[in-house]
C-alpha cells in the first residue's frame, strides 16, 4: 500500500490549520475538483533546492502540487510550508518510485508532471506539455529538453540497454565512440535534441505521464529504490501501446551535478540496471548484463577516477555482481 508510513500535511489552502496531519480519506484526492496537470516533486535531504523546484509552479490555476518527502531528516519539507503546495511526509525511505507512487495518487488531473527537486520548469512549459498529450492520445509520455545550469544540454534520452552496449560502456568504447549507437544507452548526439521524435526512454528528471496510462501499468516499479525506474516506466508503457514523446520546444533547467550518483550510491545503480535485465532481458542474456557491469566496476575501480570514494563504491558494485557480500552483511 502507497501510504503506508506517511502523514498528508496539507495545502496553505486547506481549512485546516497548516501542519495539522489530515486523515487519509480527507486527502485532496477524495473530494477536489481535477486541475489541468498535478506536479509531484520527491525529495530526500533537498532542503538546499527544493524551493526553486517546487515555487515557479505553486499557486498556478489548474496546477496541484504535491511534495513527497522520504523522510529526509533536513527539514526539506519546512522549505516549502508557505507555498501552496500538498506536503507528504514518509516515516521510512522507500525509494524514488514508492514516492512517485504516493504522489499521483493523491491526485486527480488528468496529466502528472514528476520533476526532479533539483530541477524547475515554468508554467508555460507545464503547458506546453500538457498540450502535447491534448493533440495525440496515444502519447503517454512526454519530456522536455534538459539544460544544465552553463545552459548546455543534459544528455537525458536513451535508448533500451544491451548486453553490447553494457560492455562497450566498460571498455570506455563510449568515450572513445560517443555517436556510435552500440556504444552507450545515453544518446549524445546534438541533432538528436532538435526535434520532436519517441526515444526508447527518457529521463525522470522531468516527465509529464497521463493519467490513464499510469493507471493503466499500475504506476512505477517500487522495486527499483533508486536509477532504471524510469527507463522501465518507459519500457511498460511502451508495452501496453503508448508513446513516448521529446518535445525539445520546452526547457526544464537542471541544477548541475547534484543528481549524479554518488559513490555510496554506486552499487544501487548496479544493482538497478540488473533488475531491469532480469526483468525486460530475460534468459541467457541477464548474465552477460551482469558480467558486463562487473567488468565495467572493476575497470571503473582501476582507473580511480572520482578518488578513494568512487573505487570503493566500484568494488562493492563489483562484488555485487559477483553475489559476493561485505562481512558487515554476512553478519547482518
Amino acid at each position: 500500500m502507497p501510504w503506508t508510513g506517511a502523514v498528508i500535511i496539507g495545502t496553505m489552502r486547506d481549512a485546516k490549520k497548516p501542519g495539522k496531519p489530515v486523515a487519509m480519506g480527507e486527502s485532496r484526492a477524495a473530494g477536489a475538483m481535477p486541475g489541468r496537470a498535478d506536479v509531484v516533486v520527491v525529495s530526500y535531504n533537498s532542503a538546499g533546492e527544493l524551493r526553486d523546484a517546487v515555487s515557479p509552479l505553486a499557486g498556478v490555476d489548474g496546477v496541484h502540487v504535491v511534495v513527497v518527502d522520504n523522510a529526509s531528516g533536513d527539514g526539506s519539507l519546512d522549505r516549502v510550508a508557505d507555498l501552496a503546495v500538498n506536503r507528504i511526509a514518509r516515516e521510512t525511505n522507500e525509494g524514488f518510485a514508492a514516492g512517485c507512487n504516493a504522489g499521483w495518487r493523491v491526485g486527480a488531473a488528468s496529466y502528472v508532471c514528476f520533476l526532479n527537486p533539483d530541477a524547475s520548469l515554468d508554467p508555460p512549459g507545464l503547458d506546453r506539455l500538457s498540450s502535447v498529450l491534448d493533440a495525440d492520445r496515444a502519447v503517454g509520455a512526454v519530456a522536455p529538453r534538459i539544460v544544465e545550469e552553463n545552459g548546455t544540454v543534459a544528455w537525458s534520452l536513451r535508448r533500451c540497454p544491451t548486453v553490447r552496449s553494457t560492455f562497450a560502456r566498460a571498455l570506455f568504447l563510449h568515450r572513445l565512440l560517443p555517436l556510435a549507437p552500440w556504444s552507450d544507452d545515453v544518446i549524445r548526439d546534438p541533432r538528436a535534441y532538435a526535434h520532436p521524435w519517441s526515444p526508447d526512454w527518457v529521463s525522470g528528471a522531468c516527465l509529464m505521464v497521463r493519467r490513464e496510462a499510469l493507471e493503466a501499468v499500475d504506476g512505477w516499479d517500487e522495486g527499483f529504490f533508486l536509477y532504471g525506474e524510469d527507463a522501465d516506466l518507459c519500457r511498460r508503457l511502451r508495452t501496453a501501446g503508448w508513446d513516448v514523446r521529446f518535445e525539445p520546444s520546452v526547457t526544464a533547467r537542471h541544477l548541475g551535478g547534484r543528481s549524479l550518483p554518488r559513490a555510496s550510491l554506486l552499487p544501487v545503480l548496479a544493482q538497478s540496471r540488473l533488475r531491469y535485465a532480469r526483468k525486460h532481458r530475460p534468459g541467457l542474456s541477464v548474465a552477460g548484463f551482469r558480467l558486463g557491469l562487473a567488468l565495467g566496476a572493476a575497470t571503473h575501480a582501476l582507473v580511480g577516477r572520482g578518488g578513494r570514494a568512487a573505487r570503493r563504491g566500484h568494488l562493492k558494485s563489483l562484488a555485487a555482481m559477483l553475489g559476493l557480500r561485505s562481512r558487515k552483511d554476512r553478519h547482518a
